[in-house]
């Protein structure tokens, strides 16, 4: 059974997934403000964390953030009514991997938590370009699989795991144009249309980590397509 730590401070919202989760099998644990919900966090394993952003006593995006500082992997979905991009920028940014906007149908949360749970399984594979003790390499960007580490020019990146998983496929596609879709199926693997740009936004983010000072962008938008990651010629 998975262990979820759910912090919602809106009984109503508690109530509807607590009850649905738990049918579906989850061990579901409540907190009903930021500062409890951290404490929970750090005290004990989750397999994932639902996490509001408007939270009485700390506000989900600093939960976030301080959760991040000991733990990289535990993946973090977050719940929001605020649904503008900047807001949903902010909310990665802080180390969430996904995000989905109030109000939402519980299919579609299920979906998400069954997703990023297969994704910390390690549920996709993915070729080797170079195999070389499971280092990948592509220009000046070095991913070793091993140790989950990336850098570029000798600088080590910080990634969160939707992060990494994206540049690995990437990497396993080099030079070729991929879809939204084809992105959402591997990457997220969902294969349906989430309603969202949460593509673009991870892939903005990643770049933003990855292009270092005057580097060559790797990773180029084909208008009306996808991307692709290639050299610039």
């Amino acid at each position: 059974m998975k262990n979820l730590l759910l912090v919602e401070d809106e009984i109503h919202v508690v109530s509807f997934i607590k009850t649905g989760l738990t049918e579906e099998k989850f061990d579901v644990t409540v907190a009903l403000d930021g500062k409890t919900g951290l404490e929970l966090a750090l005290q004990n394993s989750f397999d994932l964390i639902i996490l509001d952003i408007m939270l009485p006593e700390i506000n989900g995006l600093e939960v976030c953030s301080a959760i991040r500082k000991v733990d990289s992997t535990t993946p973090i979905l977050f719940l929001t009514a605020l649904g503008a991009a900047e807001n949903v920028v902010l909310g990665l940014n802080n180390g969430a991997d996904d995000y989905l906007v109030k109000p939402f149908k519980f299919i579609e949360l299920l979906a998400r938590i069954n997703s990023l749970l297969r994704r910390t399984n390690g549920s996709i594979s993915v070729t080797k370009l170079e195999e070389r003790d499971n280092i990948y390499s592509f220009d000046d960007l070095e991913l070793d699989d091993d140790a989950k580490t990336v850098k570029r020019r000798e600088v080590k990146i910080s990634l969160t795991t939707t992060e990494y998983r994206l540049l690995l496929y990437f990497l396993k596609n080099k030079n070729r144009v991929l879809s939204r879709t084809d992105i959402l199926e591997n990457v997220w693997d969902v294969n349906f249309d989430m309603g969202t740009n949460v593509v673009d936004v991870y892939v903005n983010y990643l770049r933003k980590k990855i292009d270092l000072g005057d580097s060559n962008k790797i990773i180029h938008t084909v208008v009306g397509m996808g991307y692709v990651l290639k050299i610039d010629n």
